[in-house]
Order: structure tokens, then C-alpha cells, then sequence
């Protein structure tokens, strides 16, 4: 498909003129008013508030974004046709644009003259492609956005930052953005006004040539220099780049913005070429996956395609999401930065892309944990994409926040916590990579060694878990589970690799663990709690059959997950705890979680509950983004997205849920995936 042959647009489509979703379901009870979002009476850099003049935010709903990647970096981008997001070189990067945090921090728009309000955007088909359709007073609009996707371009000499085996395709580090008068006129807008470095600086603009069509900005040390081709004429105001056209029926353009050693299309036709390399790209990588014929298909492959977007390719890592900042609860102050690889997320990330048939993701990522394991350093949870191992946070009080919700924060300070289910994500993910060749490579045998003794000389002592709270260490009932995966899956590597002494040793400290857990880690009624002594409930206790810890049929089991989905819920949406009940140092609630909402799907099916999993997960989908896209967190009762956008974990949660619940209306007998049962 190219912009020459512009299918119709059916009523799915038209439906997200207003960012809604034509599948979204009413809640039971009325829905709530929109929180305010900001600190009263704040303002951003620019002097303005977060709000206008009515009341209404100035600032698109988080799950109204568009995400755009080529593997290598990602975008974010408004439904006003503004670039609103974006870092470069790297996902980590400063960035170069950051209105979503700040409406005076940078932003990158093409759209038509005085309209705001898209008719329609969607995805092409199978593709990490953009199209936003616009209708103005009079004519219509077509813009098509990508980052783009080319043939292997470090051939005299080797890549300064590829791990990874080179493949036939490789990011072209080029923004393109194409323009199509469909029907009538249009007068079209383009205004770029990067702001590098989070905002603190600024660019340099100048012509490259004697013509108006090629710009460059400067933007000093923090970024590299960004180039603007186009078809349009340029204007060089103050620190804007800016063009303006009226279109007639036909008429078509183009704009390219690249910050690499790669050239820029010079003509519509050479954008229509390259535009058209991209959306193969994807379309052949979404058709190596293995989706089941099921109504759901849609968000599986949305979900697939997000993951691979979400990647580093030049070294295999997933980071969590694409942006810093976001805030978890509006106006709040639970706002990390999440453009950075968590190894808790593997286990998850390489069943998904296992039981996708996505096996060359699969298997870069786990060579990236194999990176950062080696040497026999201490492990981490969590690194750059790189495979930094500082993270060092700070924050950025000149700007406002997302709706005001301050601090903006770059870094995560996490990455030096003591988090005891490291070790037992990173077995697990050994483990599924053995089962999934029958076979264990020599070289992984060293490192998942040290992992599991690891586990074994720390799991009796307390921590900070897996939600990395920043209040004092407590003994987590997680952390301890965890701890046992890895000396169970140990044990089960040591006995693949022959290794029978060390299965039998690290099988007897899993046994104690489990019985350490089972005697002091469950209440009166058989509910696994959150920690060692009190009754707190905590969403992590899902995984307790998820992680074959014990029997699905077991009654600790069902008593868990029926108290997680009675007790621990907002308008029937799971929270990973309650904050009054939970030392996590910091003020003010939360939303959902949507990863423990699927994790819920999930465990309802290993327990028998398929009729109550498949309506959960139904409303679940119907959250989605009318791109369905998710962030982190769903608040209850309005159904807004909160928090860092897109989430990789809860779309790997969500791949999930919806395989346990095809696998169980298709009578399959494997339910799960992370092993056999521990025997009781």
C-alpha cells in the first residue's frame, strides 16, 4: 500500500476522531470526573498553565499517542500531528523534543492550518506505521509517519554499537512524514522546534545548501545535529523551522527529519520508496509470528509489534517504556524513568516471544542478559540499553510535568536497590532457553551458578521487592518466591548439564524456601500475603501458580487469587497494594495496575475461573488505546491511561492472559508455561 492508493476508512476508524475506541465498555458504576492533574496554581517553563482558560488540560490524554520506533529510538506523537517525545541517538538520550512533559519543550508538527482534531488515526495493518486522516472546512488530509527501516548500511566498516548478529535491515535513524491532499484544498502546516537536552538548550539553525529545502539544527553536545529535507520551503524563525503550503486534490509532500550518517529522501518518490522498505519491514517480521485465528489476534499482534518496537537492536535489550515521567497518579509525584531494561521483565518477555515464534528476538535479548552477566559481576535489576550498569537519578525542576505532576525525574535509582528477585528471573529465563533447545550452552553455566548462590546466601534476609519500594526492607513473600524459582530452576539446569550434585544441594535449599514461605508468608484463611507477619494483600501472589510454585488445584492457591480479585480491586481493576497498607516512601494513591489485572486473566484460568478470566480480559481489551496501546496504570472508573507509555510489561502480560484464555476455550492441556508443577 502507498499514499497513491488510500484505502476508505471504515467506522472503527472514524471512531477515533476523539481518541476513543468504539470498543470500550461502560463501567457498572458512573464514570468519575477527570482529575485536575496539577499542583494548583503551577505553570510551565514557558510562564503558562497546564490547563486553558475552560478548564480542560492542555495536554492529549497519555494513551492518545502514537508510538513510532525503528528499533533504535522511539516517538511519541499527539493527535495534533505533533512530535511530542522524542530522544536521539538512543531511547535513553536527552531529548529533543518534550512537550508531553512541558508545552514549551519542543514539538515537530505537520497538519493542516487551524485544525487540531483528527478525523481518524490508525496503524497500516501489520506495521509501526502512522496514518492521521484530517478534515478541514475545506478538504481532506492524509499524513503517513515512520521512522524508517532500510538495508544494512555499516558495510565498509563495523558498527559502532551492534552486539547483536547484523541482519538484512537496519534503522535508517530518519523520521518521515508524507502529505496527501485527498479531496478539495488544504493549507498545511509544518512547524519543527526541537529543544535539546530535556529543554536546557538550544539549536542553530541554517540552511545547507542555496535553496530553502534542506535545514540543519545545531544542538551543541547533548544531541546530534538534526537535518530537515522536504518538497516544502523552509523559513529559519528564531529557533523554529517552519513551511506552509495549500495543497490542492493530489498534491503531495513530504518532510524528513534524520540524525545519522544516512540521507534523507530528496523527492516524493523517493519518500514513497522508502516509506514503502518500512512497512515491508514490518509486515514480513509480523508474518514470522505465529497468531492464533482467534477474535483476539489483533491485540496480539499489536502487542508483538510494540515489544519490537521497544527494543534496542543494536544490543537485544527491552526497555519498559518509551518515555520518563509519565505520572502513575495525576498531579503526583510517582513519576520514574523507565527507558531502561529490567531483567524481572525476561521471564515474561521471552515466554512471549517464544510462544509468538519470535525467536530471534527472543534469542537477542537473552544475549543481552547474557552481557550484563558476564565477568561474574554482581547482577543488577536493571540497566541501560547499552548495558550501563549507572543510572544515576536527577530531576529536571525547570519543567512542569505532565499535567503539573511533578518532579520530572531522568535516571532511576532503583538500579543500586537490593531486589532478591533478580536471580530468579534471570534462572527462569535460562530455563526457558535450555527447554526451548533441550540443551544448556557451556558458556551459561558459570553464570547461572553465581545466580543461584546468589539466591541461596541472600533469601532469608529482607529487601525491597519487586514494585522497588523506597521504604525500609521488608520480608517480601515475592522476593522469597523468587528466590525459590531460582534454586528450583537451578536444579533443573544442574540436572540438564549433568551436574547432579549441585541439583541435589540447591533442590534441598528450594525446598526450604518453599516451607519458610508456606509457614509464615500465608494468613488464617490460606492467603499469600505481601510480607512475612501481616495481613497486606499484594497483586505479585498471582505468580504463585503462574511460577508452578504450587499446584493450581491447590486451596492457598484459589484462596490468593479469589482474595486478589475480591479485595484488591478498584471498580473490578487490580492495584498491586493498598498504599495505606504498604511503606513505599512516598505520599498519594495510585491507579491500577493493568500487568496485575492481566496477571489476573491469567491465574483465574489456572484455577478453573474461565467465564469470570475471559470477561475480565474482555474489559481489559476494551481499555486499550483506540490504538490499542497501553501504558502502565488504568485509572478506575474513567479508564484513563496513567503512567509511562508504552508499557512493555503489560503488553507482555497481556500476550499472557489471552494465550491462557484461547489455550483454555481450545481444550489444550498446557495451560501455562513456566514448567512442571513442584512436587508437594
Amino acid at each position: 500500500m502507498t499514499l497513491e492508493s488510500i484505502e476508505p476508512l471504515g467506522a472503527d476508524a472514524a471512531s477515533t476522531a476523539s481518541g476513543t475506541s468504539p470498543r470500550r465498555r461502560q463501567t457498572s458504576k458512573p464514570s468519575k470526573p477527570q482529575s485536575s492533574g496539577p499542583v494548583k496554581g503551577h505553570t510551565s517553563s514557558d510562564g503558562a498553565s497546564p490547563r486553558a482558560w475552560d478548564g480542560r488540560s492542555k495536554f492529549p490524554h497519555i494513551g492518545e499517542y502514537g508510538f513510532l520506533s525503528d528499533c533504535e529510538t522511539n516517538a511519541l506523537i499527539a493527535p495534533s500531528g505533533s512530535v511530542e517525545w522524542m530522544c536521539v541517538p538512543r531511547p535513553d538520550s536527552p531529548s529533543i523534543f518534550a512537550k508531553i512533559l512541558d508545552r514549551g519543550a519542543g514539538y515537530f508538527r505537520v497538519g493542516p492550518h487551524g485544525v487540531r482534531v483528527p478525523v481518524a488515526r490508525r496503524y497500516l495493518p501489520g506495521t509501526l506505521i502512522l496514518e492521521t486522516t484530517w478534515q478541514t472546512p475545506t478538504g481532506w488530509l492524509v499524513v503517513r509517519d515512520a521512522m524508517l527501516m532500510g538495508p544494512w548500511h555499516d558495510l565498509e566498516s563495523r558498527s559502532g554499537t551492534h552486539r547483536r548478529t547484523p541482519t538484512d535491515d537496519d534503522a535508517e535513524h530518519i523520521l518521515l512524514r508524507t502529505i496527501k491532499c485527498v479531496s478539495g484544498t488544504v493549507d498545511l502546516d509544518v512547524v519543527c522546534e526541537p529543544r535539546p537536552d530535556y529543554a536546557r538548550s538550544e539549536v542553530d539553525w541554517e540552511y545547507e545548501n542555496s535553496g530553502y529545502s534542506s535545514v540543519v539544527a545545531h544542538t551543541g553536545d547533548s544531541n546530534p545535529d538534526l537535518h530537515l529535507r522536504s518538497s516544502l520551503r523552509f523559513g529559519l524563525e528564531g529557533k523554529r523551522a517552519t513551511a506552509r503550503t495549500r495543497m490542492t486534490e493530489g498534491a503531495t509532500h513530504f518532510v524528513a527529519m534524520s540524525w545519522g550518517s544516512q540521507s534523507a529522501p530528496t523527492t516524493y518518490a523517493g519518500a514513497l520508496d522508502a516509506m514503502w522498505r518500512t512497512e515491508r519491514f514490518w509486515r514480513d517480521w509480523i508474518t514470522q509470528g505465529e497468531f492464533p485465528d482467534h477474535p483476539w489476534r489483533i491485540y496480539l499482534q499489536r502487542s508483538a509489534l510494540t515489544l519490537k518496537g521497544l527494543t534496542y537492536s543494536p544490543t537485544g535489550a527491552l526497555i519498559a517504556a518509551a518515555t520518563t515521567s509519565l505520572p502513575e497518579t495525576p498531579g503526583g509525584e510517582r513519576n520514574w524513568d523507565y527507558r531502561y531494561a529490567w531483567i524481572r521483565d525476561s521471564t515474561f518477555a521471552l515466554w512471549g516471544l517464544y510462544t509468538l515464534g519470535l525467536e530471534r528476538e527472543a534469542d537477542d535479548f537473552f544475549a543481552f542478559i547474557q552481557d550484563v552477566c558476564r565477568d561474574n559481576r554482581q547482577l543488577q535489576i536493571m540497566y541501560g540499553v547499552g548495558g550501563e550498569e549507572t543510572l544515576e537519578e536527577f530531576e529536571l525542576p525547570h519543567m512542569s510535568g505532565y499535567e503539573g505532576a511533578q518532579p520530572v525525574r531522568v535516571g532511576n535509582a532503583a538500579y543500586d536497590q537490593s531486589q532478591h528477585d533478580v536471580w530468579g528471573a534471570v534462572l527462569d529465563s535460562v530455563w526457558l532457553h535450555a527447554k526451548s533447545r533441550e540443551q544448556l550452552p557451556e558458556s551459561l553455566w558459570p553464570i547461572l551458578k553465581r545466580q543461584v548462590e546468589e539466591a541461596a546466601k541472600h533469601w532469608h534476609k529482607p529487601d525491597r521487592g519487586i514494585w522497588e519500594v523506597r521504604g525500609e526492607p521488608q520480608h517480601f513473600t515475592s522476593s522469597k518466591l523468587m528466590c525459590w524459582v531460582a534454586m528450583d530452576r537451578g536444579a533443573k539446569l544442574a540436572r540438564l548439564y549433568d551436574e547432579h550434585d549441585y541439583a541435589k544441594s540447591w533442590q534441598k535449599i528450594a525446598d526450604e524456601i518453599a516451607d519458610d514461605i508456606c509457614t509464615k508468608g500465608v494468613d488464617e484463611r490460606g492467603v499469600f500475603t505481601q510480607r512475612y507477619g501481616d495481613p497486606a494483600l499484594d497483586a505479585s501472589l498471582l505468580l504463585v501458580p503462574l511460577l508452578r510454585f504450587l499446584p493450581s488445584d491447590d486451596y492457598r492457591v484459589r484462596a490468593t487469587v479469589l482474595a486478589i480479585a475480591d479485595e484488591l480491586t478498584e471498580d473490578g481493576l487490580v492495584l498491586r497494594y493498598r498504599t495505606e497498607e504498604t511503606d513505599d516512601g512516598l505520599q498519594g494513591e495510585e491507579g491500577t495496575f493493568t500487568i496485575c489485572s492481566f496477571w489476573l486473566v491469567s491465574a483465574l484460568v489456572e484455577i478453573g475461573e474461565v467465564e469470570r478470566a475471559k470477561s475480565l480480559c474482555e474489559r481489559l481489551l476494551g481499555y486499550a488505546s483506540s490504538l490499542n496501546l497501553y501504558a502502565e496504570e488504568i485509572e478506575p472508573g474513567t479508564g484513563r491511561h496513567l503512567g509511562n507509555f508504552p508499557q512493555a510489561f503489560t503488553h507482555l502480560a497481556l500476550i499472557n492472559a489471552v494465550m491462557h484464555v484461547i489455550k483454555a476455550e481450545t481444550g489444550e492441556a498446557e495451560k501455562g508455561y513456566f514448567g512442571v508443577h513442584r512436587p508437594v
